[in-house]
């Protein structure tokens, strides 16, 4: 198993150089890169490691379905519930919502490592690497939850067709008004009020900071960073508040699904680099993302 003393071990010992690694390693092999899966306790690192470099790692919905070949189908029910009398049937679920047909997209990064810090000791090669692949992995992640077409990378939550509904059409091209945002704030159904969370890039929230209601008091509450008491997150990943752009996501961003079908695997290259006395390392990751119910994100749309 992965999580063997042995695999970690023989794991790090080719990470550095080593090469006679390999059959210590073939539980952990991925035949379809050549590279070999971070060990366990090394994955619980990179996914920390993650968190910090993509929002969506921290509001979505992460699911670990490991199936191999190919597109799975994911589904999404709302769960009934109600007092039952004394031999009565238990309620159905309610409503079947939009199946999704989930993906293996590939995301792939290169590093490079001189072999002076590799024959250090004291150099911590596991959290270079954890570090490195989840800052670049990270924004990759990142900018495709918001902005993907679907097409070799996940659907994001501006996709015309298959991400957020326009819950409000401001009345400016490259503005936003204080009415506007009470009107996106309750334009979201209540049942996705409960956990929402404003996202924006920095323009848009430098803009907000500065509207008062017509009492003189700022919108934005600085004290905890909330709007309307929901908290503001940050994305430069988000468009700016320009013509047609969606310059404002709010709502439960648990309803997007961030569907890991292969954690990080590693795969070290050294002679393409030997010249240089340097080691690549490829890293991929397999996963799909989708927003698996529209209406849980409203966006505010700028006037074209």
């Amino acid at each position: 198993m992965k999580t063997s003393t042995t695999y970690n071990r023989a794991f790090w010992n080719l990470v550095r150089g080593s090469s006679d690694q390999h059959n210590n390693l073939r539980e952990g092999s991925d035949y379809q890169t050549g590279a070999y899966f971070l060990p366990n306790e090394s994955i619980s690192r990179f996914l920390a490691a993650l968190s910090k470099e993509n929002l969506f790692r921290r509001i979505a919905t992460t699911i670990n379905a490991t199936t191999k070949g190919g597109s799975i189908i994911a589904s999404d029910a709302c769960t009934a519930a109600d007092w039952i009398p004394e031999n009565n049937p238990i309620p159905d679920a309610e409503q079947l919502f939009k199946q999704y047909r989930v993906q293996e997209h590939k995301l792939a990064g290169i590093t490079l490592l001189q072999n002076d810090f590799l024959q250090d000791t004291a150099f911590d090669v596991e959290s270079y690497l954890t570090n490195e692949f989840a800052r670049s992995f990270g924004k990759k992640e990142e900018w495709a939850f918001i902005n993907g077409d679907g097409v070799n990378q996940p659907y994001g939550i501006m996709h015309p067709t298959n991400g957020a509904e326009i819950g409000l059409t401001a009345s400016a091209v490259d503005s936003i008004s204080f009415d506007e945002i009470i009107k996106l704030f309750f334009n979201l159904e209540s049942q996705y009020r409960n956990r929402a969370v404003w996202v924006m890039n920095d323009e848009t929230a430098l803009a907000l900071r500065k509207l008062k209601d017509s009492s003189g008091n700022y919108l934005w509450r600085s004290t905890d960073d909330t709007i309307l008491g929901k908290p503001v997150l940050i994305s430069n990943f988000m468009p700016s508040p320009a013509s047609g752009n969606k310059a404002i996501a709010f709502g439960d961003f648990s309803y997007y699904w961030i569907v890991e079908r292969q954690n990080l695997s590693i795969r070290p290259i050294k002679e393409k680099y030997y010249v240089t006395d340097q080691i690549a390392y490829i890293g991929f990751e397999f996963l799909d993302g989708c927003l698996i119910r529209p209406e849980a994100i409203k966006l505010l749309q700028m006037s074209a």
